[in-house]
């Protein structure tokens, strides 16, 4: 399984979100383009995407930006990628249905199904506040230590 640019920016800018969620603020693109390194005109269309997955809500203006629907422990990373990565998630197509209909049963049933099933199972049960707390472990694990 390969997940797109599109989607690896979409799960670390919601993660950006998530570390900051409890200060109840908006927050700009450009702010979250310059803390991760990412194109803002590339965010920009990430974002859009988001809120159209019902993942970010939007406010314009001054005091404007991008904040999360719902708390980090209610937001999985299923929630974001499927707003995002739309051929993830598409069902397979048929690979021989016309002229070996029982193979392709069988493909579907034993492989793509079951394959399907697995991916959306686990990508249900990781919340952002999960990757926040991972962040956070491996923020102290690279922490530079200053012996006086």
């Amino acid at each position: 399984m390969r997940i797109s640019a599109k989607g690896r920016y979409a799960l670390a800018a919601v993660i950006n979100m998530a570390q900051q969620y409890n200060n109840g603020e908006y927050i700009t693109v450009i702010s979250i383009s310059e803390k991760l390194g990412i194109s803002k005109i590339y965010l920009e269309q990430v974002f859009s995407m988001l809120k159209r997955g019902g993942v970010v809500k939007s406010v314009k203006g001054a005091q404007g930006g991008y904040q999360l629907v719902r708390s980090p422990e209610q937001i999985t990373v299923l929630d974001v990628l499927s707003a995002v990565e739309t051929s993830l998630f598409e069902t397979a197509e048929d690979t021989v249905a016309e002229k070996a209909p029982d193979i392709e049963t069988a493909m579907r049933s034993c492989v793509f199904e079951v394959m399907d099933k697995s991916i959306n199972e686990t990508l249900e049960q990781i919340t952002l506040d999960n990757l926040v707390t991972e962040t956070e472990k491996h923020k102290q694990e690279n922490a530079i230590m200053f012996y006086i």
